[in-house]
């Protein structure tokens, strides 16, 4: 070690990082031998950490603020060291800082489909992918069940375990939610904190958090889109084939109304008339009833004449035939008698 670095390590005492990379998540303090002067300076901003390691092991860990290295405020490292309160010679500790902060927009997807039983279309696979934010929450944990030992750990180097994590539990939650596939792009908020819970204890573990989880797209299959865009045509044609054709009810009304358009209907006939069957009085006996083509032949024969009394259902007593205008014409082939000389 040259005569400089050894100076430098003897008198610079404040330990802080001021590094604005914003996917690093923990950065290892460099000293020189990894010395640190009893009573330095520590800087610990806003949305960091500082874990201090001791021959491997985690020792103490520091929250935001400023802190003189001392026995008072660094318990752990005390008692590792065995320090009297008399101690004032450097020591040797390597120190992590940790951003705490939330790493967003962080990229998330199936890499294979996911299988599911859906309800209308049993056996389907599905692609999804989204979005998350990942949190620092336990420095300590973090350190030492993932990062190690590496002195500038970016969110890379674990995108792909989160990743895998979150894909095993959204295959879980979606296969056991129930929600038929043609409705999950209308549930995905839920479903997103769903799988963001089933996660939680997994990244807690690691000593991480996911505070958001966001699913962009559910991709179906092919086939499936083909049987909605199909189903879709179907109900548009069947909306339109409703609209376009008139009522054929308010169509005959107003053909009725106009009197033109298509062939005309024929007009109902008439009831068929009456046929009416009479009775004679002849010498105190009634005689009958006889058809009017009956009467025409008696007439014919004599046997009915201009006097005969004559009466019909309806008719208002008896009448003489001449009087009755049906019969009377029953007459008018024949002369009447001559007049009285």
């Amino acid at each position: 070690m040259g005569i400089f670095d050894f100076l430098s390590g003897e008198f610079i005492d404040v330990i802080h990082w001021t590094g604005d990379c914003r996917d690093t998540m923990v950065w290892r303090f460099e000293r020189e031998g990894h010395e640190i002067k009893y009573g330095a300076k520590l800087t610990v901003r806003e949305g960091q950490a500082a874990v201090f390691v001791h021959e491997g092991r985690i020792a103490d860990v520091f929250p935001p603020g400023l802190y003189m290295l001392e026995t008072n405020n660094m318990p752990i490292m005390t008692r590792l060291q065995h320090w009297d309160h008399g101690f004032r010679s450097p020591f040797k500790s390597e120190v992590y800082f940790v951003n705490t902060t939330r790493f967003r927009d962080l990229k998330w997807g199936t890499r294979n489909p996911v299988m599911l039983r859906d309800p209308e279309f049993g056996p389907t696979r599905i692609r999804a992918f989204g979005t998350y934010t990942v949190k620092v929450g336990d420095p300590g944990r973090f350190l030492s069940e993932v990062v190690g030992t590496d002195g500038n750990f970016t969110t890379d180097e674990i995108s792909d375990q989160i990743r895998n994590i979150i894909v095993q539990e959204f295959s879980r939650v979606i296969a056991g939610s129930g929600i038929p596939v043609l409705d999950m792009a209308a549930n995905t908020q839920d479903l997103g904190r769903l799988v963001a819970k089933a996660i939680s204890d997994t990244m807690a573990g690691y000593g991480l958090s996911v505070p958001e989880l966001y699913i962009e797209n559910i991709s179906l299959p092919p086939s499936v889109d083909e049987a909605l865009d199909k189903r879709t045509s179907m109900g548009l044609s069947g909306d339109l084939d409703k609209f376009e054709q008139p009522d054929e009810s308010d169509a005959m009304s107003k053909a009725a109304r106009s009197g033109a358009g298509g062939a005309a209907a024929n007009p109902t006939p008439p009831p068929p008339p009456v046929e009416h069957v009479w009775h004679i009085a002849e010498a105190g006996q009634i005689h009958g009833p006889y058809s009017r083509a009956a009467l025409g032949r008696m007439a014919q024969q004599g046997a009915l004449t201009r006097e005969t009394y004559v009466w019909t259902a309806g008719q208002d007593g008896w009448q003489r035939a001449e009087d009755v205008t049906e019969l009377a014409q029953l007459f008018t082939v024949l002369p009447p008698p001559p007049p009285d000389a």
